[in-house]
């Protein structure tokens, strides 16, 4: 531990409130309060992350030890960090929340690593100035699916923050998971989040509803300077490396939205306080991922009328916040037509980014649009297994003599398939292997590009919600065993086939298997 070199930048250079401590405050030119985590009285760990320490150039020896256990549990501060919780505001569900905050999240501190740095944060380590009523803990279950999810989507190539450790705090939490008014104690815990940046769309919301101008221009100028060093003085004026800033956002956000849809994830509350500035999946809460196909599915219990965050709006949703952090750098260039170009670009960008996954998806050598089109459709008209379905039509060719057969556990009621929709799918599979023949491309070829691009293994909700039972039980086992097959999420791994299962019927509507609420 004693590798740790902090270098603490943010609180260096930005302006923070001038009183500590968690008493509850509404900020005024100021991004930061200082705070520590609140002590536990019997930690324990539940799992770390090999490769996320190795970040850190941290031992197994390092990672088993008690110093560690207490540092991230938030028993212990190493020399020089600088504990503190950030302000933001953000949009939720679409309305203007105003001074939101890291309410149950505190940055330990940035380690500098070479060239680069990771600020080490704790989510559940107590409260802050901006926790409002909430006591800024949390439990074991989402801190377990935070912990399983983060470095889920690293393995599967999505852009994520990365999670360090997963410790249980020997405290009771009192939780209404429902929101039911049926709370109840639960197992504390805490995880440590590792990311160059914590940055959201709302930190730079909350500076302009407060109209502090001169400080959104400086903590702009210090987020390009730290975060995006390549376009520091990109341009001889300001405002042209503000706006080649705001592009690569809206690219980088663009390419993320990308990356949900292909491998099936709904992050279920995309307010714009949780959108990071680094086109990185952060705040993994009543996220899910596709089961049964289903474009109009969400996982937040809180979105069930509105389904606002559902599977298929997340793209336009991520251009609408996008379009609110437009809003709130506007001040800094004036003109706003720059702004709607980046804006439009994002779309451009998205729909390639999107047909060429498709492309990749179904193996195809060049984008079919009718293919493509006919195959959404086709997934919807049964509950069809996003996941495995994909995975089986690698293995569909020419020679396949009974292709239903062949993907029949690909869905959840194949007897109740009508004739008319199996012929239509046969109709489907024969024009798609047909458009494969006329591009050139071979089964061998198709089948590697596929396996590549479709995962076997995700975390489904009811592989965690087993994990997280077993957990609350005291076995630890379930947790090492499914981050093992999913650090190679696009292997076979024939041992592990039964976690690439689709979900079996008792959890269809279990709690924690399906809709989830943001307390989950």
């Amino acid at each position: 531990m004693k590798s740790l070199n902090f270098d603490n930048q943010f609180t260096a250079q930005m302006p923070g409130d001038t009183d500590t401590g968690s008493q509850r405050k509404q900020l005024k030119d100021a991004l930061f309060s200082r705070v520590n985590p609140t002590p536990v009285s019997g930690p324990q760990l539940v799992h770390y992350s090999e490769d996320a320490a190795a970040l850190l150039g941290l031992s197994r020896e390092d990672c088993t030890g008690d110093e560690f256990l207490q540092v991230f549990a938030g028993n212990l501060l190493l020399e020089n960090m600088d504990p503190h919780a950030t302000c933001y505001g953000g949009h939720q569900f679409g309305n203007w929340a105003g001074q939101l905050g890291d309410g149950r999240a505190i940055n330990l501190g940035e380690v500098t690593l070479g060239d680069t740095h990771l600020m080490l944060q704790l989510k559940g380590a107590g409260p802050t100035p901006f926790s409002r009523t909430a006591d800024g803990l949390a439990v074991l279950r989402s801190s377990l699916r935070e912990y399983l999810c983060s470095e889920a989507m690293y393995y599967l190539g999505v852009p994520t923050t990365r999670a360090l450790s997963l410790i249980t705090t020997g405290e009771e939490v009192v939780r209404d998971m429902m929101y039911d008014g049926n709370a109840a104690p639960e197992k504390g815990a805490v995880v440590c989040r590792l990311s160059s940046s914590f940055v959201r769309f709302g930190h730079f919301q909350m500076l302009a509803a407060r109209e502090e101008l001169d400080l959104l221009r400086e903590f702009t100028d210090f987020v390009i300077r730290r975060e995006f060093p390549h376009l520091d003085n990109l341009v001889a004026d300001t405002k042209g490396t503000y706006i080649a800033w705001f592009e690569e956002v809206c690219d980088r956000t663009a390419d993320l939205m990308v990356e949900w849809m292909r491998v099936g994830f709904v992050h279920g509350v995309m307010n714009t306080d949780n959108m990071s500035i680094l086109g990185e999946t952060i705040d993994y809460g009543p996220y899910g991922w596709l089961e049964g196909f289903d474009p109009n599915w969400t996982p937040n219990t809180t979105d069930a009328g509105q389904r606002r965050y559902r599977y298929g709006q997340q793209p336009a949703i991520g251009q609408w916040n996008l379009m609110q952090l437009a809003n709130a750098i506007l001040p800094l260039i004036e003109d706003p037509k720059p702004l709607e170009d980046a804006l439009s670009a994002y779309v451009t960008r998205y729909e390639a980014g999107w047909q060429n996954t498709m492309t990749a998806k179904l193996g195809l050598k060049e984008y079919n649009k009718d293919i493509v089109d006919r195959l959404l459709n086709l997934l919807t008209v049964s509950e069809t297994d996003m996941t495995l379905f994909f995975r089986a039509l690698a293995d569909i060719n020419h020679d396949t003599e009974q292709p239903l057969t062949d993907l029949a556990h690909c869905y959840y009621t194949p007897e109740q398939l009508q004739e008319s929709e199996q012929a239509t799918i046969q109709t489907w599979l024969a024009d798609y292997l047909r458009v494969l023949e006329e591009q050139g491309q071979s089964d061998a070829s198709r089948r590697t590009v596929m396996n590549q691009t479709n995962p076997k293994y995700v975390l489904r909700n009811y592989l965690a919600q087993i994990a997280i039972d077993s957990a609350e039980a005291g076995d630890f086992s379930k947790v090492d065993e499914l981050l093992n097959v999913l650090k190679k999420p696009y292997d076979e791994q024939p041992e592990y086939e039964h976690l690439a299962a689709k979900r079996p019927e008792w959890a269809r509507n279990k709690a924690g298997c399906s809709m989830l609420s943001c307390s989950s």
